[in-house]
């Protein structure tokens, strides 16, 4: 199993139009193979500040994810919205 938590900082006057693309993502991710689960926060104290917590079978499924047209969609609206490059972190489950 496969662990990926990202944290993806906007410009904070973009917050509200990068909330819209980022919510877009929830349901096709959540139907694509491989995917145990796909959550998008957004920070209290932050409002320009997401982050998702998803869980994949493996590894080649978050490499497909990654390949989808809805996350190309997404990285199309959202890139010039963002403040940072997204920061992904990727973890293997150990037991």
């Amino acid at each position: 199993m496969i662990h990926v938590i990202a944290r993806i900082e906007v410009k904070p006057e973009t917050a509200a139009a990068a909330r819209k693309v980022l919510e877009s993502l929830v349901d096709d991710t959540r139907k694509e193979p491989g995917n145990i689960s796909y959550t998008l926060f957004q920070e209290a104290d932050a409002p320009h500040i997401f982050q998702t917590v998803e869980e994949w079978k493996d590894k080649s499924d978050l490499d497909g994810h990654m390949k989808t047209p809805h996350i190309a969609a997404a990285m199309k609206s959202a890139g010039p919205m963002f403040a940072t490059p997204p920061n992904i972190k990727v973890f293997s489950k150990l037991k």
